[in-house]
């Protein structure tokens, strides 16, 4: 009776119209190949689950080495996530060490300035989301609010820069937790990304060219069309930096590049954002004009690939070949170089 009960039900039925995180689906949103990828990923999920339980047996903390890494590029279950983002970024540690330092930020007499620009960004953030909602209970807008109140008392230099409050509305959705939320943002900005939210975000600006050094070099040919249309990384690629990946591709998928990321480092954006352009080449230079390439950015985020994250994770460790960190360091060196030249 079971199985006549579902013919007669569609995946839209079955399927929640919310995502796990809060997220309402879109219009568009392929519900048939999504029950298809959930009915294997589900399994692969509680597979690492157990895996994960294991190796931690209620331990508050874990080592850094092969195994672990392996664990964490395979995908860290949802309930350890807080845990190991905190343990693996150093917040964990910058946390414990600085004890009542976020409550004493809230505290402190806040920047008008800074209130009012972070206030403006808050009703634009994850409007798609249930937990944001004013009708929320609790509302994860206050959480927000507090969080990048706190960090724009706590890093001046930086204050609070547009992008910030996508990446804290996750942040806050992984740890629910604002003093965790802080420190993770902390050692993202600080320490994972150096330089991408100060007002000259030279940090950003360099990143965006190393991609395109990288794209020269290990994807020569959609190097060479970007070049013949004058098309400029930045226009392209910009809001995968900044987001990192939020609201570019889906949900489950960003949260996983995520787990690398906190892990393993900035390298992490480079291997997916040339993982993107290497497997979509033959897409990409299909294009005629400028306004043609720039289309088939917006499509390659798109489709099957993506969002089956489990099989995206693997291709971004194979896809792009080796990428060491000497590498994108030296890289940086010479496009910092050459955009501080350029800006004088």
């Amino acid at each position: 009776r079971g199985e006549a009960d579902r013919s007669r039900t569609t995946a839209k039925d079955r399927v929640q119209r919310i995502d796990p995180y809060g997220f309402e689906r879109s219009e568009d949103f392929d519900y048939d190949s999504y029950e298809e990828f959930m009915s294997t990923y589900l399994q692969i999920l509680t597979r690492r689950s157990i895996k994960w339980s294991k190796l931690l047996q209620g331990k508050s903390n874990v080592e850094r080495n092969l195994k672990v890494k392996r664990y964490v590029r395979k995908g860290i279950p949802n309930e350890h996530r807080s845990l190991i983002w905190m343990t693996a970024s150093g917040a964990q540690e910058q946390m414990e060490k600085n004890p009542g330092y976020y409550r004493k930020l809230l505290e402190a007499e806040h920047d008008a300035k800074l209130v009012d620009t972070i206030k403006t960004d808050l009703n634009r953030t994850f409007p798609d989301n249930i937990q944001f909602r004013k009708t929320a209970e609790p509302c994860l807008q206050h959480a927000l609010f507090n969080v990048l109140v706190a960090y724009g008392h706590h890093n001046k230099n930086v204050g609070y820069c547009q992008g910030m409050n996508f990446i804290t509305g996750y942040l806050i959705i992984v740890t629910k937790d604002e003093e965790k939320s802080f420190w993770l943002l902390e050692a993202l900005l600080g320490r994972i990304l150096p330089d991408y939210y100060t007002p000259a975000m030279l940090g950003l600006k360099t990143d965006q060219e190393v991609l395109g050094e990288l794209v020269r070099l290990k994807v020569p040919a959609v190097s060479q069309i970007m070049v013949q249309h004058n098309v400029m990384w930045t226009l392209v690629v910009s809001r995968w930096f900044i987001c990192l990946f939020i609201d570019i591709l889906p949900v489950e998928t960003v949260l996983r590049i995520w787990d690398c990321m906190f892990y393993e480092g900035s390298k992490i954006i480079f291997r997916v954002a040339l993982t993107l352009i290497k497997h979509n080449q033959a897409l990409i230079l299909q294009g005629k004009n400028f306004p043609d390439i720039c289309d088939k950015f917006k499509e390659i985020i798109h489709g099957a690939f993506v969002e089956d994250c489990h099989a995206f994770m693997q291709k971004i460790f194979t896809e792009p070949g080796s990428l060491s960190m000497t590498t994108v360091n030296k890289l940086r060196e010479m496009c910092r170089a050459r955009i501080l030249s350029q800006e004088q």
